[in-house]
């Protein structure tokens, strides 16, 4: 799938033209309006390996009326670090303390425009009291996770990633339900 690319400038809304970039050897949009280059600007978000504190028990979650386990997820807000997010979201979502967050993998999504970060978030406790955006959850043993994601989707890329240490990714030949762990509104 090819990449969006901008075809006007965010700035001014003039239509960008293609000119030669000497330090990124390479043709750039460029405003002929504001005399500057616009480089690619993209989504970008959080998902979460979601583990209690020996790690051998992962938490995923129903969304949105899907019958299928994804990971917790959410966009990066404007001036926020991506662990901030992590820690957050699962706050928000699940109401649970991250004590410990380490990155895992990236992965561009072209569908949505979004470059996803995924980190595994360890709780201290296994207490949720999720929010409303959740319609279910369930604490899985990692065997049983890795079985029960939903299948040729972001969140099993990534959650078969974290329990392998290979990480591939189904995107670039189609998921086959054809979108994200989340609806437009959330990655």
């Amino acid at each position: 799938m090819p990449v969006m690319e901008m075809n006007y400038c965010m700035h001014c809304g003039t239509r960008l033209v293609m000119k030669y970039h000497e330090s990124e050897a390479r043709e750039i949009p460029y405003c002929k309006t504001c005399k500057d280059y616009r480089f690619p600007v993209f989504n970008t978000a959080v998902s979460m390996v979601v583990t209690n504190r020996t790690e051998d028990r992962i938490l995923l979650i129903k969304q949105y009326g899907r019958d299928r386990y994804i990971l917790v997820a959410g966009y990066i807000n404007k001036g926020e670090d991506a662990e901030h997010a992590v820690r957050r979201e699962v706050e928000e979502e699940m109401n649970l303390h991250v004590c410990k967050v380490r990155f895992n993998h990236s992965h561009y999504f072209a569908k949505s425009n979004t470059l996803m970060l995924n980190y595994t978030a360890v709780v201290d406790s296994m207490d949720v009291h999720e929010n409303e955006e959740i319609d279910s959850y369930r604490w899985f043993t990692r065997e049983e996770a890795a079985k029960n994601v939903a299948g040729s989707s972001l969140a099993g890329d990534f959650l078969n990633g974290y329990l392998t240490g290979e990480y591939h990714f189904s995107d670039s030949k189609k998921h086959s339900d054809g979108e994200d762990e989340k609806e437009k509104e959330k990655p």
